[in-house]
């Protein structure tokens, strides 16, 4: 078992133990190795083992308990992540009913350029998938959605030419890995007239760039995804309340 600079060895052992569930090493119903076996598998501690199996319970894998061991459960249905202003589901709301024309699907390596607008680290390498939403045929394009995909987590690639909805959902099924939080910004910019063309506008429209990282439970980013509306065509609202002191 080999750890990458600056990773706790539990994350690792989480990770190897989630690929194995995921592959059907270990179906669901069946039961965990103990922890003492564990231990002697991954030359590690028995507290080592105990967050590992945690961080397995964190993403809804395993259930433990006391003198009955750690089973493999079935994975719920719904996401049930939030965010201080509204759940991811909502803030995704627009993908799910909105069909998604991929024109590129690639591996790439981050330029500067790229890292600067994404905050990925330059000379990684992401899968790049890229294109245009509608919410119909005839319609103008809502967007232009560019995801970048961790290496990791690239496999998923064959299966978006069928995909039209948000692409986290398919890693985490697919790799067993649950998307905890999502960093979003949004910033204003100026569209160059390629990608105006394509949203059937002028170039030099104004638009609204909305750019958001997701991380799974072991802290990676499992995917940064960078969407651009024309500013007419998008409208983001919050509600915010006063908070009174109790007297």
């Amino acid at each position: 078992m080999t750890t990458t600079a600056g990773e706790h060895r539990y994350l690792q052992v989480a990770r190897a133990l989630r690929k194995e569930i995921v592959d059907g090493v270990y179906p669901v119903g069946s039961q965990l190795p103990t922890e003492h076996e564990l231990c002697e598998r991954f030359s590690v501690s028995r507290y080592t083992i105990r967050e590992a199996l945690r961080r397995l319970r964190d993403d809804h894998l395993v259930s433990s308990r006391p003198r009955a061991g750690t089973l493999v459960v079935p994975r719920p249905n719904t996401n049930s992540y939030e965010q201080d202003v509204m759940s991811i589901d909502d803030l995704l709301a627009f993908a799910q009913g909105a069909r998604f024309a991929i024109d590129t699907n690639a591996m790439i390596t981050v330029d500067r350029t790229l890292s600067e607008l994404t905050g990925l680290a330059a000379g990684t390498e992401w899968l790049a998938v890229s294109g245009y939403r509608r919410a119909d045929e005839d319609s103008a394009p809502i967007c232009r959605t560019e995801y970048y995909i961790n290496r990791g987590f690239a496999a998923v690639g064959r299966l978006l030419h069928r995909h039209t909805g948000p692409i986290f959902p398919l890693i985490e099924d697919l790799f067993g890995v649950s998307v905890v939080e999502v960093h979003q910004e949004i910033s204003a910019v100026i569209l160059d007239a390629e990608i105006a063309e394509h949203l059937q506008v002028e170039a030099g429209t104004a638009a609204l760039q909305m750019q958001r990282s997701y991380t799974t439970s072991d802290g990676q980013i499992a995917q940064v995804t960078v969407n651009t509306h024309p500013a007419s065509r998008f409208r983001h609202t919050m509600t915010m309340r006063r908070v009174r002191d109790a007297q």
